[in-house]
């Protein structure tokens, strides 16, 4: 099977670790942003091998996004959902396009890859995505009840899902991170969280790229959620 690997939201944070780190692992990757000039301008920093612009929200996207890979790269054999966003606010205050949006991109959009991708896996009989998820959706935290409800449902879509295709050899998993080194963390002060992390600092997004990576090539590990949160241990 060819390692060909779509990386939606792969122009930055951690969906642009991932991608390098499976450049560097001889991966065909294609580098896929709603930005399609920040995704070409990643493509080339990593040596990447197509950049696309897509949003996910947009199923026509998205099926559009799939042809565009299949021709000129070919079938895609790895899958890894890695576009997100937040609106941080408490729930009576959130806007509802807020609520929306978020649920469309964190949730539905990795619905949509998914469908799309598992066409040309199953006919493959062989493939596997990764849905990066949020410590935050198993936890819970005030002032992200949509984010964590958007994020947690993406872990009960990865498990039912996992079931579904099983037979034909395609595997999913979800990579739950912690508090990570990214735009989304940027205001948080990380020496009044330090206490509740045993080791002690923030984790780096090629920390979380490391563990997509050892799920995409892991061939028994199905439906599983691994947590990458340096042992967080109390509620955030």
């Amino acid at each position: 099977m060819s390692k060909i690997c779509a990386v939606f939201g792969g122009s930055r944070g951690i969906g642009k670790a991932v991608a390098k780190l499976l450049v560097q692992r001889d991966y065909k990757v294609v580098v896929i942003s709603r930005n399609l000039d920040v995704a070409k301008a990643t493509t080339e920093e990593i040596g990447g091998h197509l950049a696309l612009g897509c949003d996910v929200s947009k199923e026509q996207d998205v099926h559009r996004t799939f042809q565009e890979i299949v021709k000129n790269v070919g079938n895609v054999n790895y899958l890894v959902n890695a576009a997100g966003i937040n609106r941080d606010a408490l729930l009576f205050r959130t806007k509802t396009e807020d609520i929306l949006s978020q649920i469309s991109i964190n949730l539905i959009g990795p619905m949509y890859t998914c469908k799309a991708a598992l066409r040309g896996m199953v006919q493959q009989h062989g493939g596997a995505i990764v849905n990066i998820g949020s410590i935050v959706g198993h936890k819970g935290n005030a002032g992200q009840s949509v984010y964590s409800a958007s994020k947690e449902g993406l872990v009960g879509f990865s498990k039912s899902l996992a079931k579904e295709v099983a037979r034909k050899n395609v595997r999913v998993n979800v990579v739950a991170p912690g508090f990570i080194h990214t735009d989304m963390t940027s205001s948080i002060e990380e020496t009044s969280l330090d206490q509740t992390i045993p080791l002690r600092r923030f984790g780096e997004v090629e920390d979380v790229a490391q563990a997509v990576s050892f799920l995409l090539c892991s061939p028994y590990i199905t439906g599983h959620v691994l947590v990458v949160d340096g042992g967080l241990q109390l509620q955030i």
